[in-house]
């Protein structure tokens, strides 16, 4: 079959030709029909996080695809099912974490396109017990992004609790942002978008922004201020300078939620304006199978749209390329 597989973590990733994989006792085995990439792709495929994949592997945590075969004992999906391969590709499911909901904590768990060959590939193995089914009628390019992009947002939105009225700040508007946007949205808020690039907040205004704010022109916390601060700051930009700004911009009694993951793992936090403010710093990480079943939902019901353009999967390089140079309004998926 034909995948990118990374190699080394100086080197370019490479397509070539590489077995199909195998199902083991409780995994199925996908082909995969679109892959999304993220920049947690990039992270891994050049080594950045302290804990490094194992090399080779194969990267993606968007994949969606058809079941085509079964391991033994697999009973929650069925041959021709579409399922969609999330980062959470599997959890002990008896620990703490995992019988309280919160999956997304589990020390045991195991990472698609991490730990776990991913999704860009034309086939891929996964854990019929950790993936999700697409419903009927979303099309897999609109489910490669919301299987991360989607899912990740729409928890940070949730850890929140954002309600109606509230001014919800997003910073980075792009294949996350343009989603977290829209849950924001759905959960009442006003939104503001912060970027640096008009076309995003052109594509934020579209999308139902109420403000946006260039932050290459004007300073935005004293743009955000001005408006009466946000009540809520969801951080997708690994920028630390943005992590600060985002904090600066929170009205009294606000919350500030880091999704981002800035390469030198720091941000400055300035303790006496966090404290005296009642001010709430959270971590939200991925979302749980349920999170991302509400997600496909929601998509499904008509309540968001996905940006995305789809390119080939020999153009893996060219695309990286082009995310980390902010070429790309939104998502980018593979066709695989």
């Amino acid at each position: 079959m034909r995948a990118c597989v990374v190699t080394g973590f100086d080197a370019p990733l490479s397509v070539g030709d590489v077995p199909i994989p195998r199902p083991a006792d409780g995994q199925i085995l996908v082909r995969v029909e679109a892959s999304g990439l993220c920049h947690t792709d990039i992270h891994a495929a050049r080594g950045d996080w302290p804990v490094k994949p194992a090399l080779p592997f194969i990267p993606g945590h968007e994949g969606v695809g058809i079941v085509e075969r079964l391991g033994r004992g697999v009973t929650d999906v069925v041959v021709g099912d579409r399922v969609a391969m999330p980062w959470l590709g599997y959890t002990c499911g008896t620990c703490e974490y995992c019988v309280s909901g919160r999956e997304t904590l589990c020390l045991s768990q195991r990472n698609t396109g991490y730990s776990i060959d991913g999704g860009h590939a034309e086939y891929a193995v996964a854990y019929a017990s950790h993936v999700v089914k697409v419903p009927d009628g979303v099309s897999p390019f609109d489910a490669a992004p919301l299987t991360c992009a989607g899912v990740t947002t729409y928890k940070a939105i949730k850890v929140a609790q954002v309600r109606p009225t509230q001014r919800v700040a997003v910073f980075g508007i792009g294949g996350l942002g343009h989603l977290a946007l829209q849950y924001a949205q759905i959960f009442g808020g006003d939104t503001i978008a912060v970027d640096v690039t008009e076309d995003k907040l052109a594509l934020a205004l579209k999308l139902g922004a109420a403000h946006t704010v260039n932050a290459a022109r004007t300073d935005p916390v004293a743009a955000i201020q001005d408006l009466g601060g946000a009540d809520v700051a969801v951080v997708l930009a690994a920028d630390p300078k943005v992590l600060e700004q985002a904090h600066a911009s929170l009205r009294r009694g606000g919350q500030l939620v880091l999704v981002s993951l800035p390469k030198d793992n720091t941000m400055r936090l300035p303790v006496f304006e966090t404290v005296l403010g009642g001010l709430t710093v959270i971590g939200s990480i991925v979302g749980t199978r349920a999170d991302l079943a509400e997600v496909f939902a929601l998509h499904a019901a008509g309540r968001t749209t996905v940006q995305y353009e789809i390119r080939d999967l020999d153009e893996i390089n060219d695309a990286v390329d082009d995310v980390l140079a902010g070429r790309v309004t939104a998502r980018i998926v593979f066709q695989v």
